[in-house]
């Protein structure tokens, strides 16, 4: 059919939503308007569920003032879906394309995302259905291989930065000792993030703990001790996917979801262990802990402004490729610019993104462990964009007269 393949599009989200994911979905949407052969674009409700159950929104009906608001509302807008497709969905799903006449389709997530579109995309080429597929990156978890970022992890990452600088200001005002267990299974990044809360030398947090080290409970323990006895406070954060030295979860739920991936986030619990430990072993009485849970992922008001334009550049990015030729792949971001940050935009295979994950580069690690670099610093202070200033009054004590 050559290049000016004509047909329907259909674009889906799925895995966990973001502040940004609407910014890829509308950038798709409108971008699609601009070439003719690209004739409806249908918005599949949940994903490859709503692919395979027929439930499609027709997306060029609505007006453009409409779809601008969506692209700046946080979750995903067409309803999301943990489901791994097998085989013989995938037959199904391209008998509802030919009946629909779809020629294109964009699938918005992370990396169990590649590799539907990949398992998608591999059996449109065994039955020889020119089928164009495109993954379009998105996780607040920051793990795609191959790409510098991902769409979504920036505003977490200014989320939760803001929410540690706000707990700290708590914890400085009211001492005590806080845990705060942050999102990332077996990447960092988003707990790293916390370091931008940082503003005075002894602001916290004063610890940051992630899956890429062996986490050791009584190291853990002796370090929040040592913090305490300098502070008198301290303020911590962990990955919820801190694991022992044979690679189990300090804690999880036991539960699975239908990629195989062991559920981490489905309660308070290891906040609750961990608090318990400090306060059974160093006889500490104030310590909370806290589970930020989906509150990074859709916290409405806490968009970084680059993660908002590159989620947009994405999905626009996806449909450019696509029709330009009969090629396949996940679109990229790469880092260009030197200090002065700078990104541009290709693809690479779905084979280099399905189910694969990056880890937090060791340079990003303290050498005790307990800690994130100022190279890690340089690396995410772009992508979470402006946070707020933080003051101190300057303490002018005047002379005491009762209580010399």
């Amino acid at each position: 059919m050559g290049d000016k393949l004509t047909g329907n599009v259909v674009v889906g989200q799925s895995g966990g939503p973001t502040c940004v994911i609407n910014q890829s979905l509308i950038g798709v949407v409108r971008e699609c308007s601009k070439y003719p052969q690209m004739n409806k674009v249908y918005g599949a409700l949940h994903g490859v569920k709503g692919i395979l159950g027929e439930d499609f929104t027709d997306l060029t009906k609505e007006d453009i003032k409409n779809l601008e608001i969506v692209a700046n509302t946080p979750s995903s807008g067409l309803g999301s879906v943990r489901m791994k497709p097998k085989e013989e969905d995938c037959v199904r799903m391209f008998e509802i394309f030919k009946a629909h006449n779809v020629r294109y389709f964009f699938y918005i997530g992370g990396n169990d995302t590649a590799e539907t579109a990949d398992i998608v995309n591999n059996v449109a080429r065994q039955r020889d259905y020119e089928l164009r597929v495109f993954h379009i990156p998105k996780t607040i978890d920051n793990d795609l291989l191959v790409t510098d970022h991902c769409p979504g992890f920036g505003s977490a990452a200014k989320f939760v930065a803001c929410a540690v600088m706000g707990d700290n200001l708590d914890n400085r005002s009211l001492p005590g000792i806080k845990i705060n267990v942050v999102m990332g299974r077996h990447a960092g990044f988003l707990t790293a993030a916390a370091i931008l809360a940082k503003r005075y030398e002894d602001d916290g947090p004063h610890l940051i703990y992630v899956p890429e080290a062996v986490f050791k409970m009584d190291k853990f323990v002796d370090d929040v001790d040592k913090v305490y006895q300098k502070y008198g406070r301290a303020v911590i954060c962990v990955s919820e996917g801190v694991h022992d030295k044979d690679g189990n979860p300090i804690f999880t739920t036991g539960e699975k979801d239908s990629h195989g991936n062991v559920q981490l986030s489905g309660s308070g619990a290891l906040g609750d262990y961990l608090a318990a430990e400090i306060k059974s072993k160093l006889k500490v009485k104030r310590v909370r802990a806290d589970t930020f849970g989906y509150l990074q992922r859709c916290f409405p008001g806490v968009v970084s402004e680059v993660d908002a334009e590159e989620a947009r550049v994405v999905g626009e990015k996806a449909v450019q490729l696509a029709v330009g030729a009969n090629i396949d792949g996940s679109v990229i971001i790469r880092r260009t610019g030197g200090k002065s940050y700078k990104a541009e935009f290709d693809r690479t295979d779905l084979k280099n993104v399905a189910k694969k994950t990056k880890s937090l580069d060791a340079k990003y690690i303290s050498k005790e462990e307990n800690n994130i670099t100022e190279e890690f610093i340089d690396y995410v202070k772009p992508l979470a964009g402006k946070l707020p200033e933080i003051g101190r009054l300057h303490i002018h004590k005047i002379a005491k007269i009762l209580n010399k």
